[in-house]
């Protein structure tokens, strides 16, 4: 891989662990940031309303941008993917975008503690600014699905952690 070989970013990490403010930083070096949750509220404003749902929803989603995503990289963009990367299946599916476009993968796993998470996470729902709010029972719902990435995955992780 060359030095213009795009790269696909990708984020993995609990609700409200900074995978959002760590997609901003990354997309101002320069690459096209592609948020999940704004697509989700605006396609799905009514339908969205369970973790279940969630599930069903983003999987839609996943398959209509799928080609898109490939496209953008193959024509030299680097992309910051600022969707969950949070189970081996969600990360096999971005790594096949990057790999069918000739580009690079690289994780950002942002590993905070479920209790900084979960104050982060209140902030944001009293600010009201956020396209969702998640309850802490949805809080641990998904932090149940969070599978941690492992070097057997085959991407090259970059881990942020606080302190």
């Amino acid at each position: 891989m060359t030095s213009d070989t795009p790269i696909l970013h990708l984020l993995c990490g609990k609700v409200a662990a900074g995978k959002s403010t760590l997609a901003g930083t990354l997309a101002a070096d320069g690459a096209l940031l592609v948020a999940q949750d704004p697509w989700m509220a605006r396609l799905y404003p009514t339908e969205l309303r369970t973790i279940d749902d969630y599930l069903r929803l983003s999987a839609r989603l996943r398959h209509a941008m799928t080609p898109h995503l490939v496209a953008l990289l193959r024509a030299g963009l680097s992309l910051v993917l600022d969707w969950p990367a949070n189970t081996v299946a969600s990360r096999r599916w971005m790594r096949e975008i990057a790999d069918a476009a000739g580009a690079t993968a690289r994780l950002h796993w942002l590993d905070v503690p479920d209790r900084q998470c979960l104050t982060r996470l209140d902030a944001r729902n009293a600010g009201g600014a956020h396209e969702f709010t998640v309850s802490h029972g949805e809080f641990a719902e998904l932090a149940r699905l969070f599978e941690p990435p492992g070097a057997e995955e085959g991407l090259p992780i970059v881990r942020h952690a606080p302190g």
